[in-house]
Parts: structure tokens; C-alpha cells; sequence
């Protein structure tokens, strides 16, 4: 690893105070994603802020019929929230199978959002239960935020404080993990609500995470597994790797997306 300066903030003003008068800093919460990338040395940060510590980005609350998950919630206690559970079952099995437990324990809801990485879990989440983002600056739909691959609507120095789920009338999430990494190969949260229906792709899309316009259609007029698997993937905008072509993900979105319909 390259030699950083370390920071440990206390609220979020302090926080982007750190960051801002940095020459290049990275916020740090569980660091799951990016003490790896600087032991590989393809990150050199001048500054680390860490932010485990703010409470104001931690903590878990119900308000009628919306979830508040701080961004520094890790992953276990997304999973073994009863007001999780209790309000949206699909998003504490969703926290409750991201890699091992290991994993779990350390790595948050912000920065696994902030990363957004290509084959991560809770991207499909917040896009299928249209959740909203919330930062020290602003409010973002789930819908605006995610931009492509590795990108999101962030700016410089702007940070995940939170974020709002409302709860669905049925949601569920399947994936197919890879067996190594546990990140999806293919992955899909399907979500009905009163507003209609909405299906988010994580692990296969070229550009990352998207909405399956067809299956939300589809869905909408028949919520059954065979109406989500009779439903054709442009296999053109897959990813192909060593894992799998894109011709095997297409066929896993209709696959991942029945088992969610028959498990919500």
C-alpha cells in the first residue's frame, strides 16, 4: 500500500470538511472495497476519512411506511434488523446473502451503493423498491443515481448519509452467485407496489444495473413466474467474462426473476 493519511470524523460536516481540504481523500467506511484496491496499489488516496464512527449516518427506523437505513449499517445488521424483516423481508435476505460473514460485519449499505459495483446487490435493491438516496446535500431517486458502470450521480465530496425503502405490497431477490466471490452473476429484486411493478438487474447488465422495462410489463399484467421467464434479455447487453457468456446471463435474468416472483 502506498502511505495515506488517516482521519477519523465524528459528523458528517466534519467529515466532508476532511475530505475537501484533502489533495485526493476517499471516505471510508467498512473498506471492504477499497483497502483491497490500495493493497493492489490501483488506489493511492492521500487522505482516508473514515466515517464508521458518525452516528448520524447510522441507525435503522420505521416512519409509516418507509424504511431509514444509515449509510454506515453493515450488512449484518441489515439482515438481522426485525424492522427490516419486519417492513421488507426481501432487503434483510438481500443484506443477508452479500459474500461471507466476514464481509457482512464490515461492509456498509452507503459504500457499497456509492461503489456501485457492476455485480453488486444493493444497487438491484434500491432501483427495484425505488428507493431514495439520501445525502449531505440532497435527495436522489434510485432511479437518477445509478448511472453506469462503477458511476453514479455523486458529486465531488458529496456523501451517502442514509437511505429510504418504501415498502413493497410483495418483493423478493434471487441471485446466482458466483461461488468464489458470492457477488452476482446474475442477481434480481422483483417489487410490486401500488404504483406498479418494478424489476432491477444487477450482475449482468454491460453498464451495471438497470430496470427490465419488458418483465415490469409482463409482471405487471401477470405476476407469476412463468409470465417473468417468458420474457426474452437482449443477450447484446450482457456482460461476458470467464464466468459466463452473455447469452448464459440473459437466460439467467428470466431464471433469477421467476424464482424472486415465487418466493415474494
Amino acid at each position: 500500500m502506498y502511505d495515506t493519511n488517516y482521519h477519523r470524523a465524528d459528523t458528517v460536516l466534519s467529515a466532508t470538511s476532511k475530505l475537501v481540504s484533502a489533495e485526493d481523500g476517499k471516505y471510508l467506511a467498512g473498506g471492504q472495497t477499497l483497502i483491497p484496491t490500495m493493497k493492489q496499489r490501483l488506489a493511492a488516496p492521500s487522505d482516508l476519512v473514515d466515517v464508521s464512527g458518525v452516528e448520524e449516518m447510522r441507525g435503522i427506523a420505521v416512519r409509516g411506511n418507509t424504511i431509514t437505513i444509515g449509510a454506515s449499517c453493515t450488512h449484518a445488521e441489515v439482515a438481522s434488523s426485525a424492522e427490516v424483516t419486519g417492513l421488507i423481508p426481501a432487503l434483510a435476505a438481500l443484506a443477508g446473502g452479500i459474500g461471507d460473514p466476514a464481509v457482512r460485519a464490515r461492509g456498509t449499505i452507503g459504500g457499497s451503493i456509492a461503489n456501485n459495483d457492476p455485480a453488486a446487490d444493493y444497487p438491484a435493491a434500491c432501483l427495484g423498491l425505488g428507493a431514495t438516496i439520501i445525502t449531505d446535500k440532497r435527495e436522489i431517486a434510485a432511479d437518477d443515481f445509478f448511472v453506469g458502470m462503477f458511476e453514479t450521480a455523486l458529486d465531488e465530496n458529496e456523501i451517502i448519509t442514509s437511505v429510504n425503502f418504501p415498502a413493497p405490497t410483495k418483493a423478493a431477490y434471487a441471485k446466482f452467485p458466483n461461488p468464489a466471490s458470492r457477488y452476482a452473476m446474475v442477481g434480481v429484486m422483483a417489487a410490486q407496489a401500488a404504483d406498479g411493478v418494478r424489476v432491477a438487474v444487477t450482475g449482468a447488465g454491460s453498464d451495471g444495473v438497470f430496470r427490465h422495462a419488458d418483465m415490469e410489463a409482463a409482471l405487471g399484467s401477470d405476476w407469476s413466474a412463468a409470465a417473468a421467464e417468458g420474457v426474452a434479455t437482449d443477450p447484446g447487453n450482457m456482460m461476458a467474462d470467464i464466468h459466463g457468456s452473455s447469452e448464459y446471463r440473459a437466460h439467467l435474468v428470466g431464471v433469477m426473476a421467476g424464482r424472486a416472483v415465487d418466493n415474494s
